[in-house]
């Protein structure tokens, strides 16, 4: 299912939406599912859709960089350590090091990122959350996959993030959108949650939450052509930019 959505500045602000894009990127070079086609795919996406934020999965500091300037959005990266140390994207090299981002229209007022208590496998997993002057707080985060070998990093990993999510949500408008590896939700009790479950690559995988001040959510999956994972967007009624 595709999603049209309001593409015009003036439009979106008068209908009080908020909308947050998420995407995983697949851009280290070294998986089978690498394009670096995906960063000018990821422009025309934030161009034609102008949502409120966009969270990034599998991206490169320097491909971020570039989104971000090329849009105009506001940039927080979060850097993973990939077997022992920080992984420098190849394929080719110069892109900056392998990690998670968030993008913003609004000015960012702060941010934080730490690593998960529970870890399992070479990457260490990581969450990432930004206050904005819009009033929203974005956060987003990619877990350890469902594979044997990673599985219990990813339960405990979805209860710290539903910890996170609660303590974080206290008294504020909060959003989030990343790739949990699981189709089952990581959602503290009272947010709603959409999900890319319509997608025909890995669906169910992508999910974003939000708590109610953000309230009647819709989502859409656009496809993709250069990466694993479909575009989710979901759009909220709520503070507009």
């Amino acid at each position: 299912m595709a999603l049209a959505v309001t593409g015009c500045g003036q439009s979106h602000a008068a209908s009080s939406t908020y909308e947050l894009m998420q995407m995983n990127l697949c851009l280290s070079g070294l998986a089978g599912c690498y394009d670096h086609a995906v960063v000018g795919e990821a422009v025309a996406r934030i161009r034609g859709e102008h949502p409120d934020a966009v969270t990034f999965s599998e991206a490169c500091s320097g491909d971020v960089a570039e989104i971000a300037r090329l849009t105009g959005y506001r940039r927080r990266f979060s850097k993973v350590v990939y077997g022992g140390k920080l992984f420098r994207c190849v394929k080719p090299g110069g892109r900056g090091v392998f990690g998670d981002a968030l993008l913003t229209r609004a000015p960012i007022e702060s941010s934080e990122n730490q690593a998960f208590k529970a870890q399992q496998g070479i990457e260490r997993r990581r969450w990432l959350c930004v206050s904005t002057r819009a009033g929203v707080e974005v956060c987003t985060a990619h877990l350890n996959t469902r594979e044997p070998e990673e599985v219990l990093g990813n339960i405990a990993q979805c209860a710290e993030l539903r910890a996170i999510l609660a303590r974080r949500a206290a008294g504020r408008t909060l959003i989030f959108g990343g790739d949990v590896n699981r189709v089952e939700s990581c959602a503290p009790a009272g947010f709603w949650v959409r999900t890319d479950r319509s997608a025909h690559q890995d669906p169910g995988l992508q999910q974003v939450y939000g708590t109610g001040a953000l309230h009647s959510p819709s989502a859409g999956v656009i496809p993709t052509m250069h990466t694993d994972h479909s575009v989710l967007l979901v759009t909220a009624q709520g503070p507009g930019s």
